[in-house]
């Protein structure tokens, strides 16, 4: 596929990249996963990685060697490392519905409810994986989302406690139902947050409400951060000295309440269907498409030309 309209060079973009660092959006559509390069605010070449409907993306983040994708399809889960053209392994886990990360693993929900503990066995520097253990460790009913150890299912959330990743000792991970009802999305990482059917809310002492409405998605980077999508429009978190980001709840701080929260246009006329933080970028993906990334000076875009958005997950690369 072309590069997006304003990009910059190939020659800028590989001194930008040195600078600003580059990161591989992957978005989860119904015709494949479409894999667009990011630096700063620019957005480079894209290209479809997977040609077959995808319902969920995940990146585990592994310090010092390649980054680890997780493709959820109506077929299977497949793993493989990150990279041009990557060589997917299938996790032993039929249709798959939602994917995550939390412990040093992925987290899976497959078509049944069941959740499963998917730890990769991949060498440093490899662009092959070399094992994959997949286990059973609970279920829910009609699960939509995963993020850090937090399910969002028709019956509400759920939390992953107990020992997970391929260095867990001591008791296996279970899952245990953590309130609410109709969880369409939630995010893990620092306060936990949930988009419900009745609006957005936030873990403090029992869950709070945010906004009241129809929320479909959010997304936080762990340091106060985050964004949300209530009733079709985007509403931003955008963090603040102070406010706690304890990954097991029991806060008693406002600072998550709804003047915490601000309105945010993107630069098209469209819905946002997902989003996600990476390293110094916000990135909302419309339903119909667009990639929307802000870098602290306003949000650019780039049709990516594949509607039917169900995810999005960012790799660093450079």
């Amino acid at each position: 596929m072309a590069p997006a309209e304003d990009d910059i060079s190939i020659e800028e973009k590989r001194v930008y990249a040195g600078s600003a660092g580059r990161t591989d959006a992957y978005v989860a559509t119904e015709t494949g996963v479409v894999r667009a390069a990011i630096s700063g605010d620019k957005i480079g070449e894209f290209e479809l990685a997977v040609r077959a409907p995808a319902r969920d993306v995940a990146v585990l983040g592994r310090p010092g060697t390649a980054d680890l994708l997780a493709v959820a399809t109506a077929e299977a889960l497949s793993v493989a490392p990150v990279g041009d053209d990557p060589a997917f392994v299938p996790a032993g886990i039929g249709p798959a519905v939602a994917v995550g990360v939390h412990g040093g693993a992925f987290l899976v929900a497959d078509a049944g409810g069941a959740i499963h503990r998917v730890d990769v066995d991949a060498e440093p520097g490899a662009d092959e994986i070399s094992g994959i253990d997949a286990s059973r460790i609970g279920s829910v009913d009609d699960p939509r989302a995963i993020d850090g150890p937090l399910v969002a299912a028709a019956d509400g959330v759920h939390r992953v406690v107990g020992a997970v990743g391929p260095s867990a000792v001591g008791g296996s991970p279970t899952v245990e139902a953590a309130g609410l009802e109709d969880a369409r999305d939630v995010a893990g990482t620092g306060v936990p947050l949930a988009a419900t059917s009745t609006g957005l809310h936030w873990l403090g002492n029992g869950w709070m409400t945010a906004n009241e409405g129809d929320a479909i998605a959010v997304a936080a980077d762990g340091d106060g951060h985050a964004m949300a999508v209530v009733d079709g429009d985007l509403r931003v978190h955008p963090g603040a000295d102070g406010v706690p980001a304890a990954p097991t709840g029991g806060v008693v701080d406002d600072g998550w309440d709804a003047d915490a929260w601000t309105d945010a246009s993107l630069p098209v006329e469209e819905r946002p269907a997902a989003l996600g933080y990476g390293p110094g970028v916000s990135v909302a993906v419309t339903d119909a498409g667009t990639l929307c990334v802000d870098a602290g000076d306003g949000w650019r875009h780039q049709a990516l030309g594949v509607p039917g958005v169900a995810g999005v997950a960012l790799a660093a690369v450079e």
